[in-house]
């Protein structure tokens, strides 16, 4: 397992070691002694998965402290464009993001520490996604930030597709007015 700093704080990027032969291919997606060799503390409690067509954009979601999670987010199917802003104010990354393309085949996954919202939008005809938290999904603690806000400028990578956003996810303040207690 490969584990690349992104220049964010805690954000890491993870190539797994893939063996292949004629049978098809294994990996270890999560492996708790690598982690902490590269000095991320993560003992994931919940494992989620979602599946979307091409177009939607979920997001931009974070819970806030006490119940503020991190997530190891990989693509089991399809490929996504997978986004991550950074909430914490001590940060030198304050309100800045990072992107990176997340697909079936290279299995590359995406680590977000505490702190963060995250979002992405799917640019195949459908992805499937799963994703580890280390901390239980509490709806009382749940935020977001307007995935179209030009104070961030996110490029979703979508071209010329409207966008598919659930009118939950349509409703979220601009980050300078979103709740942040990080």
């Amino acid at each position: 397992m490969k584990i690349i700093e992104t220049g964010f704080e805690g954000l890491f990027i993870i190539h797994p070691r893939i063996f292949t032969d004629s049978r098809g291919y294994f990996f270890e997606s999560y492996r708790s002694d690598n982690f902490i060799e590269a000095g991320i503390s993560f003992e994931p409690v919940q494992d989620n998965e979602s599946k979307s067509v091409r177009g939607v954009i979920r997001g931009l979601h974070y819970q806030l402290k006490p119940h503020d999670q991190a997530k190891l987010i990989r693509v089991v199917a399809g490929k996504i464009y997978d986004v991550a802003v950074d909430l914490r104010k001590n940060s030198l990354t304050f309100g800045k993001w990072y992107g990176i393309e997340l697909d079936s085949e290279s299995k590359t996954q995406f680590f977000i520490p505490r702190g963060f919202a995250h979002g992405f939008s799917v640019l195949s005809d459908i992805a499937i996604i799963q994703y580890k938290c280390d901390n239980i999904y509490n709806p009382l603690h749940e935020r977001g930030i307007a995935l179209n806000d030009p104070d961030l400028g996110i490029d979703w990578k979508l071209d010329d597709l409207v966008p598919v956003i659930s009118e939950k996810d349509m409703k979220h303040p601009l980050f300078r007015d979103a709740d942040n207690n990080f």
